[in-house]
């Protein structure tokens, strides 16, 4: 099956072609713990990742680590302040300062299921491919020194703006940033190399002592990794100016040609329809939210179930829908699971049904990722599969069983969340009980069998009695 997705560069649906369809991701800057609003957009090329592989294509996906700009430089020289003289120099300081927010943000990755990306190169591995590349644009007569730092001259780039629609006669000419980041739409010459003194992070150059400028960074690593134009670059919509702008100038200025076939950008997550910061107390990362109780499952639920070109708002009533959503998925898959099978024949019509909805599932994820109608296809089958549970009085054919399983799986691969899904079982307290209102009802005690009833409702559990036995069901 073939996949669309909105080109942000052309503003139109595109049909996905490349084998393997070769993806870049932008991936975090490990200066500190990843928040809630970077895992949307992580989460973002997860569908993306898992819907061309359930679509049949072959995927070649990287997602690469900033652990050098602005940010972590800070980070190391605070580091090395805190601890004089334990480190050689600043990039020793700077080694030590990212690895555990490396390691903490893969830690993150296999909490919410998102599959391993094939390469996650780090800026730091590839700082000749970046010399390289700025060795091309000067000799393109594009870019110049200043200082002993290096900058790119938009003015040279006649279509510069063609991503984001910035208006290049915003351009002032002479001025020039020596930041890694900037205000949107402030268009000025930008930095590719910058000039550092022998006690800053610093690599030897022809241009003198210095370090990449970040918005060089992604465009040395793509050319390096992938040898060539790339089918699908992504990210949040907050990099479409500058850093991908800057990204589609110095590529194709440098290396000629077509850089990115596709663009495709996920809007922001909201936190009770704000803007999230630290100053407005709205500001959590994933562990904050782990360590609240949150769960992960339904973290990632939350985070699939609006479409990625829309803004999303994190409430307590959204993660409890999404809870829900979710309770529904496990609670279908644990009936599954205490059902009895016999050898009756299979029934046509639930095989029938199953096929449209895995049909269905996937038409709606390749129509632009379309998560929530995607969503929507699955709630519709749970319901149909209860009912067909509920006529069979929980006595299923061994392949009606396997049927209803199989489809629930498929529907995972792009969910992701039965491998997050706790284990069955209840604890010996709430089991006890259960056991106890058994022999009372059982000693046709219907008044201790009801009370008992009630203290599980209580502690958030319904009884289900079936030909199996009976069971308990969170509520």
């Amino acid at each position: 099956m073939s996949v669309t997705l909105f080109n942000t560069l052309t503003r139109t649906k595109e049909t996905i072609s490349g084998s393997p369809v070769k993806i870049y991701s932008c991936g975090p800057t490990v200066y500190n713990y990843a928040h809630i609003g970077n895992f949307r957009s992580y989460i973002f090329a997860d569908i993306l990742n898992r819907t061309l592989r359930l679509a049949g294509y072959p995927v070649l996906h990287a997602m690469n680590l900033t652990d050098v700009d602005d940010k972590t430089i800070k980070g190391a020289i605070e580091l090395t302040q805190k601890n004089p003289g334990k480190y050689a120099d600043l990039k020793e300081a700077l080694h030590a300062y990212t690895a555990p927010y490396t390691e903490a943000f893969f830690a993150d990755l296999k909490k919410l299921n998102i599959i391993p990306f094939d390469l996650h190169p780090r800026a730091t591995d590839f700082i000749p491919a970046m010399l390289d590349l700025v060795e091309r644009l000067i000799q393109a007569g594009i870019a110049y020194e200043q200082d002993g730092s290096v900058y790119y001259r938009i003015a040279e780039k006649k279509d510069y703006g063609k991503l984001s629609r910035v208006d290049l006669d915003k351009n002032k000419t002479g001025t020039r940033y020596n930041t890694d980041e900037y205000d949107k739409d402030d268009v000025r010459d930008f930095v590719l190399w910058k000039a550092e003194g022998k006690d800053g992070v610093h690599w030897h150059s022809d241009h003198g002592d210095g370090r990449p400028g970040w918005h060089l960074e992604c465009s040395a690593m793509i050319h390096e990794i992938f040898k060539g134009p790339i089918d699908i670059h992504t990210g949040g919509v907050d990099l479409i100016f500058p850093h991908h702008e800057n990204e589609i100038a110095q590529s194709e200025a440098a290396y000629g040609g077509e850089f990115v076939k596709h663009w495709a950008h996920c809007e922001h997550l909201l936190v009770d329809n704000r803007k999230m910061s630290k100053s407005a107390g709205n500001f959590f990362t994933l562990r904050d939210l782990l360590e609240q109780g949150k769960k992960p499952e339904v973290l990632r639920y939350f985070l699939l179930s609006a479409h990625y070109s829309q803004k999303i708002n994190f409430t307590s009533d959204a993660l409890d829908m999404a809870a829900a959503s979710v309770d529904k998925f496990f609670s279908l898959m644990n009936r599954l699971g205490r059902t009895a099978k016999n050898q009756a024949d299979v029934s046509p019509v639930l095989a029938a049904a199953s096929e449209k909805a895995r049909q269905n599932f996937l038409a709606e994820l390749a129509d632009d990722l379309n998560t929530p109608r995607a969503l929507a296809v699955v709630h519709e089958y749970m319901r149909e599969a209860n009912a067909f549970i509920d006529t069979a009085k929980e006595n299923l054919a061994a392949g009606d069983h396997t049927t209803i399983l199989e489809t629930l799986r498929f529907f995972d691969k792009l969910l992701g969340i039965i491998d997050l899904m706790p284990q069955a079982g209840v604890s010996a307290e709430l089991q006890a009980l259960l056991d106890e209102r058994n022999q009372a009802r059982a000693a046709k005690d219907f008044k201790r069998a009801d009370a008992l009833r009630d203290q599980l409702l209580k502690a958030g559990y319904k009884i289900l009695d079936t030909k199996t036995g009976s069971h308990l069901e969170k509520v």
